[in-house]
């Protein structure tokens, strides 16, 4: 297994079904983001794009995908953050974090709202024109 530190993009109305490593494949249409996992194990990670899943930022260049990506289902449990392109590597949760973080997100879902992520950490904001397509791709 190879792990990947660095992913391009491609914007793509339907999802290929190959993917190849270290690309995302960002489908505006069906609001969902889909890589194969950095770590190198293979497994498919699919981001949905939502006020209560992931947020996208695009600045035209790079892309970053806030909160971070947690793959506790996965045998690899890969935890990453992807920001400007780049895989930053976060640390492996225990089972206690996991449960406490699923629970979380669920009471997020239920809520419909946005809130805290304890794993969520700061990505900078694109300036000037780029904020408009920013807005526009949070829905």
């Amino acid at each position: 297994m190879i792990s990947v530190n660095r992913l391009d993009h491609e914007f793509v109305e339907h999802v290929p079904d190959d993917l190849v490593d270290g690309m995302l494949y960002i489908s505006i249409p069906y609001k969902t983001v889909i890589h194969k996992c950095c770590c190198g194990c293979g497994h498919e990670v699919v981001t949905p794009l939502s006020p209560t899943d992931w947020e996208l930022t695009f600045n035209g260049e790079n892309i970053s995908l806030s909160p971070s990506i947690g793959n506790w289902s996965f045998p690899c449990q890969s935890h990453y953050w992807i920001r400007r392109s780049r895989v930053s590597w976060a640390r492996r949760w225990s089972p206690e974090e996991i449960a406490g973080g699923r629970q979380r997100d669920r009471a997020i879902k239920n809520e419909g709202k946005p809130g805290p992520r304890p794993e969520a950490g700061h990505v900078d904001a694109p300036k000037g024109r780029f904020n408009r397509l920013r807005r526009w791709l949070r829905w």
